[in-house]
Parts: C-alpha cells; sequence; structure tokens
C-alpha cells in the first residue's frame, strides 16, 4: 500500500510537469496551427494527474467529499479524453497532408539540385565558350582561326583527335584540310561530299554522331587492337562568297559547309554528353562568325590597299594635270602677249596704210590682210576663252546693258560680208522684249555674232531671219537639254534668239558634232567653210554660262539650217534704266580734228609695238611723246601731257606702281594726265586691277585707227 502510494504521487507529480511543457511550446510556436489542441491536451493530462493525486487521500479512510471530487474528476478526465480523440479524427489528415507536402517539397529540392547541376554544368559550357571564342576572335587570319579551334577544343574536351573537312574548288569532294595532329595525321587527301554520312551531317543544324568506321572518321591509321573513341561531326558555315573570292578559296554561289569531326579517346568508356554537344555546336557557330570577318577583313584590306593605289594614281594624275594647267597657263599668257605685239603692228599698220592713197588692188590687198589678222585676233581671243573656261577660272561681266543695241550692232558688222554674198539678212524684235536688260554684253554678243555668222557664211544665196523674244514658260523645256531647268522669276526672263538660213543644211546625225570643238562636219567641211572649230564650242559654254541651252536643227543637207538658243537675262531697276548713259558713236573724220596738238606720252618696252602706237596717235594729229622704261616715264611726266599710255606685259606689276606713283604726284585730279594701260590681256582680273590702282582706261591690242581714235574720244569726253 505504500508503494502504490508513493507511485501515484510519482506519477501525478510527472502528469502536472507535462503541461509546463506544452504551455512554454506553445508560447514559442506562434504559428503552429493547433495551438487549441494542445490546450486540450494539456488539460486532460492535468485531470489525470489530478485523479492521480487526489486518489492518495482513497488509501485511508475518506469522507464522502472526496470520494465526489475522485468522481467528479474522473469524469472530467473521460469526458475531455473523449474530446481530444474525437478532435484527431480531423486533424490526423491535415498531418497526413503535411507530411504529403514533406514529400513533394523534398521531390522539388531534389529537382532543384539537378538543375542547379545543369546551371553549373551550362556555365561551365559557357566559361568554355567564352574562352574558344576569346582564342578564336583573337586573330582574323583564317588559318591560324581554325588551327586554334582544334587546338582549343582537343584541351577543353579531351580529345583524341580534331580534323576540319573543307570544300574543294570543284565543290564534288571535301579534302582534309587540318587536323589536331597534324606531324601523326597528314592532310590533303579527299572524300566524295555526296556520302551518305556527310549529307546527314550537312542537313542537320545539330552535332551528329557518326560511326567511328565511316570514310571522314578514319583520320587516323588502324594500329593494334582498341576499342575507337565514339565520333560526332557537325558542320561548319561558311560565307556566301558572291561578290569577291577569298584568296585561295572557291567563289561560292550557293550555300557551303565544311565538316568537323571530333573523336573522344579509344579503349574508354567515355561518352559524348549532352552539354559537350551544344558546346561543339556553338563553338562550330562561332568559327563560321570569325571565318566571315576574316573574309571581310581580307577583302576590305585589298580594296584598301587598291584604292590607296588608285588615290595615289588620280593624286599623280591632279598634280600633273594642275602642273600642266599652269604650264598652259603660262604658255598662253607669253604667247597671248607675244602674239599680240606683232597683231598689234600689222592692224595698227594696216589701218593707217588704208588711211593712204591706195590703187584698188592694192586697197583690196590691204583689206584682205586687215580681215586675215582680224580673223587671227579673233581666234586668239577663243582660244584663250576656251582655256580659261576648261580651267573655271572664266567669270561673266554682268552689267546693264541696251539689248536691242546690241541686235544692231551686230547686224552692222554682219551686213557688208551678207552685201558681198548677196544674202538678204532681216531682223524681228518682239514687242515686249525689253529694252535693258542684265548680262554680260560681250559674250551675248558674241554668241549671236558667231550664231549668225554661221548662217551668213554658209549661206550662198537666198536669205537669213533674226528673231528674238521673251521665251513663255511652257516653251522653255526642251527634250533636247535633259539637263536644262529653267526657273522663271520676277526679276529675270529668258531670251530665245532664233536664226534661221537658207544655206547648205547638215546632217541630222552631225549635229551633235557640230558644238566639239576643233570638229568639222563632213558635210560642211568645204573650202570654202573657213573657220577655226572653236565657235560654236565656245558659245555652247557661253550659252551654258548664261544658264541656258543652244542647239541647231536641219533637215539634211540643201535644206538651210536653225539655230536656237535660250540664255536667262536680268530686268534692270527703273530707276538704273532711266539713268543709263547713251554714248554716241563718233565718225573718225570728226575724231581726228579734235586731236590736234593733244599731247600724249606712250610708254612700252617693245620698240615695234612702241613705234605703231606713236604712229597711230600721230595720225589723229596728237603731239606723241614715247619713252621705254618705268624710271623714264617718271622722269618725263609733265602736266602738259594730258594722256598717258603705259604697256602693261606680263608680269605688269611695275606698270601699276607707276600708275600708283603719278597718282602720288599729282594730288589735283584735274591737272593729272589721264592713265590709259595698253594690254594684250582679255581677263577681268586685269581690268580690275587697272581700275584699283586709279587708270581711267583700258585698251586691249590689237589696236586699229579707228579703235584708238573712239577710246580717245570718250575719255576726253569723260
Amino acid at each position: 500500500m505504500k508503494y502504490q502510494y508513493i507511485s501515484d504521487f510519482f506519477i501525478a507529480l510527472a502528469y502536472f510537469s507535462i503541461p509546463l511543457e506544452l504551455i512554454y511550446f506553445v508560447k514559442k510556436s506562434a504559428v503552429f496551427p493547433y495551438r487549441w489542441v494542445l490546450v486540450q491536451f494539456g488539460a486532460f493530462i492535468v485531470l489525470c494527474g489530478a485523479t492521480h493525486l487526489i486518489n492518495l487521500w482513497t488509501f485511508t479512510m475518506h469522507s464522502r467529499t472526496v470520494a465526489v471530487v475522485m468522481t467528479t474528476a474522473k469524469v472530467l478526465t473521460a469526458a475531455v479524453s473523449c474530446a481530444t480523440a474525437l478532435m484527431l479524427v480531423h486533424i490526423i489528415p491535415d498531418l497526413l497532408s503535411v507530411k504529403t507536402r514533406e514529400l513533394f517539397l523534398k521531390n522539388k529540392a531534389a529537382e532543384l539540385d539537378r538543375e542547379m547541376g545543369l546551371i553549373r554544368t551550362q556555365e561551365e559550357t559557357g566559361r568554355h565558350v567564352r574562352m574558344l571564342t576569346h582564342e578564336i576572335r583573337s586573330t582574323l587570319d583564317r588559318h591560324t582561326i581554325l588551327k586554334t579551334t582544334l587546338v582549343e577544343l582537343g584541351r577543353t574536351l579531351a580529345l583524341e583527335e580534331c580534323a576540319l573537312w573543307m570544300p574543294t574548288r570543284s565543290g564534288l569532294e571535301l579534302q582534309l584540310s587540318y587536323t589536331l595532329r597534324q606531324q601523326q595525321n597528314p592532310v590533303g587527301y579527299t572524300v566524295p561530299i555526296h556520302l551518305p554520312v556527310i549529307n546527314q551531317v550537312f542537313s542537320s543544324n545539330c552535332a551528329v554522331k557518326i560511326s567511328p568506321s565511316s570514310p571522314v572518321a578514319r583520320i587516323r591509321p588502324l594500329a593494334g587492337k582498341y576499342i575507337p573513341g565514339e565520333v560526332v561531326a557537325v558542320r561548319v558555315p561558311l560565307l556566301h562568297l558572291s561578290n569577291f573570292q577569298i584568296n585561295d578559296w572557291p567563289e561560292l554561289s550557293t550555300k557551303r559547309y565544311a565538316l568537323m569531326v571530333l573523336m573522344l579517346p579509344s579503349d574508354s568508356a567515355r561518352q559524348w554528353h549532352v552539354h559537350e554537344l551544344e558546346l561543339v555546336e556553338v563553338v562550330a557557330d562561332q568559327v563560321a562568325v570569325a571565318l566571315s570577318h576574316a573574309a571581310i577583313l581580307e577583302e576590305s584590306m585589298r580594296a584598301r590597299d587598291l584604292l590607296m593605289d588608285q588615290n595615289d594614281a588620280l593624286d599623280r594624275a591632279r598634280r600633273e594635270a594642275e602642273t600642266a594647267i599652269r604650264a598652259r597657263n603660262d604658255f598662253l599668257a607669253v604667247m597671248n602677249h607675244e602674239m599680240r605685239t606683232p597683231m598689234h603692228a600689222i592692224i595698227a599698220l594696216s589701218s593707217l596704210l588704208l588711211e593712204t592713197e591706195l590703187t584698188p588692188e592694192q586697197r583690196l590687198m590691204v583689206e584682205t590682210i586687215m580681215k586675215s589678222s582680224n580673223l587671227l585676233a579673233t581666234l586668239i581671243n577663243d582660244v584663250l576663252d576656251l582655256s580659261r573656261l576648261e580651267d573655271g577660272s572664266f567669270q561673266l561681266n554682268i552689267v546693264t546693258f541696251n539689248l536691242h543695241s546690241v541686235f544692231r550692232e551686230v547686224l552692222n558688222l554682219i551686213k557688208p560680208v551678207a552685201s558681198v554674198k548677196k544674202v538678204l539678212i532681216t531682223l524681228n524684235l518682239a514687242p515686249d522684249l525689253p529694252e535693258y536688260a542684265v548680262g554680260d554684253e560681250k559674250r551675248l554678243m558674241q554668241v549671236i555674232l558667231n550664231v549668225i555668222g554661221n548662217a551668213v557664211k554658209f549661206s550662198k544665196e537666198g536669205g537669213v531671219s533674226i528673231s528674238a523674244f521673251v521665251a513663255k514658260a511652257e516653251y522653255l523645256r526642251d527634250v533636247r537639254a535633259p539637263d536644262f531647268f529653267p526657273v522663271p522669276s520676277d526679276n529675270h526672263f529668258y531670251l530665245r534668239v532664233q536664226v534661221k538660213d537658207s544655206g547648205s543644211g547638215i546632217n541630222p546625225q552631225d549635229i551633235p558634232k557640230l558644238f566639239t570643238k576643233f570638229v568639222h562636219s563632213q558635210s560642211l567641211a568645204t573650202k570654202n567653210s573657213g573657220g577655226s572649230g572653236l565657235g560654236l564650242a565656245i558659245c555652247k559654254r557661253f550659252v551654258t554660262l548664261m544658264d541656258g541651252h543652244i542647239w541647231i536643227e536641219s533637215e539634211g543637207l540643201g535644206k538651210g539650217c536653225t539655230a536656237t538658243f535660250i540664255v536667262k537675262l536680268g530686268i534692270p531697276d527703273k530707276l538704273n534704266e532711266s539713268k543709263l548713259p547713251v554714248i554716241p558713236k563718233v565718225p573718225v573724220n570728226h575724231i581726228q580734228a579734235n586731236f590736234s596738238g593733244l599731247k600724249v606720252l606712250v610708254m612700252d618696252e617693245n620698240g615695234v609695238s612702241r613705234a605703231v602706237t606713236k604712229g597711230l596717235l600721230m595720225h589723229l594729229g596728237c603731239d606723241v611723246t614715247t619713252v621705254s622704261s618705268r624710271d623714264e616715264l617718271l622722269r618725263v611726266v609733265s602736266q602738259e601731257h594730258k594722256v598717258v599710255l603705259m604697256d602693261i606685259c606680263t608680269p605688269g606689276i611695275d606698270s601699276y606702281e607707276v600708275a600708283v606713283q603719278i597718282h602720288r604726284l599729282y594730288s589735283n585730279h584735274h591737272e593729272r594726265p589721264l592713265l590709259v594701260a595698253l594690254t594684250g590681256s582679255t581677263d577681268k582680273v586685269t581690268k580690275e586691277n587697272c581700275m584699283r590702282v586709279g587708270m581711267d582706261g583700258v585698251i586691249q591690242k590689237p589696236v586699229s585707227l579707228d579703235k584708238m581714235g573712239n577710246v580717245l574720244s570718250e575719255l576726253l569726253e569723260r
């Protein structure tokens, strides 16, 4: 009885300690989902402990109260035990589902471990790919690229052999071009490209396992007894070569491939893994890219070398052309001066000779000399104009001029020749044609004179009609000139001149030749045609500079020609138009009467030219003094001299300085003599330089008696 008493006491103590542990667990486990179940279970334990504790009083005589308490404790214990059992019916499935989720999470964790392994494998593969790519891309020499690829693949994948088969020029075979162990496996032998195993590899984007006994896999000679390792092959796309050829590679017009073969070590159980095959495929693509870059680089370097050679040749040609242009310009400048000096003498002396008493036969000879000299002077001017047109130094002299007077002056120049040939010339100026215009008067007159002169030249009889009018906008465009784009505006108008003759005509196929310098049409190359072969060529250049277009039409031989040109001219302001000066043309006989006693000082380094100029002036009645140098001129010039004629020959700087010094000597403008430049130059720069140093006029050689009289008359009137 004593021992049962002690045992119940310790059992009750044990029961009471368990709720304390449950209370601590519930307090610490704030996220536990079944806290209320633990509370029930704790109450059950407490009641069981209370039952055993109350049972201590039942070993002796006990009262009714103890029995009631004992009974009540047992009833409550049974009730709590039943309630806990009922609750466990609902809790156990949840506990089982937690176990299921635990198993699911374990499986997921295992799966994640496998994926992490794959990721690590892929990272390792990527690292190898980057390493191989770096090695491959470190050079742009295709032989180094291919050799580096085989070496790095062999080292990374521990290969026994790696080889590359390249297509031959014929495209019908594959040739062993590179191997990992070049000394043991000589390259050079070929296999047909249409083998089934090669077609199988070429038709797939992936690496393909092939038999070790296939022709492309028998790289090493069979020696000894061993089990060959697994072999894979992959295609390497080659650059699509259609525009250029890369050294000794074939020119490829269709998609072509090389073949890369990789062999694992013999007598080993090693097999190809997926990540290794992926590595091979990626490397093959990288090799293709690197080869394409190398091919493009090789071609670009060849193109660069070729371009540099062409640039050097062009630069040499440009320097040679510039040297030739400078030499030509220097030659023309010297020849211009040297040719105009004797021409000046011929024309001046011929004009003086015409003023003397001559027999009809002598007068005819002298007039012929004058005409031939004028023709030669025109040829010299044409050559110089063409030279400046070709080197781009020619510039139009834009001024306001009387457009109607230009046509009348040209008509006056042509009429004597036309009357001799009995050719009737008619001029029709449209009523709406402006009287004044803005443009290059001299070049426009040269074009009109040349076109009308050709019409008269090739007309033996009949007539030449000249029409000038403002071209309407709808008639400006012409199919014969696709590059001519007229732009009408309020400040400009387009002058259209049409010259129609009844001359010998021309074959339509010969018309384009008329605008080529020094080229004559066969249908016009008669012994009476004459001409220099430069007139129409220069006219075309002048018309183009004036934003125009010129063309010739003819129905054939004997049916005449129609020459038409259009040029762009400006419209002058009304105020400027009303103030335009009108300089009357004074007859020579009237001029001569006004020059008697006029003191003129002439400076010319050339003795013949100096004597000729003196003769012209003396014939006009002037009192002439001649000098031959700059210092002599400055020593002789005085207030008595009304005009100073100075020859400004090349280089001409001394003559410009003489003009400046004369201006310094005479501060009063009325006391200073008139300074006139006598030059053989026709360019605009010379005239501008003369005006810049204060000269009053410029006379261009050669000079006739009439020209000298007109220039002096205009100078004195101003």
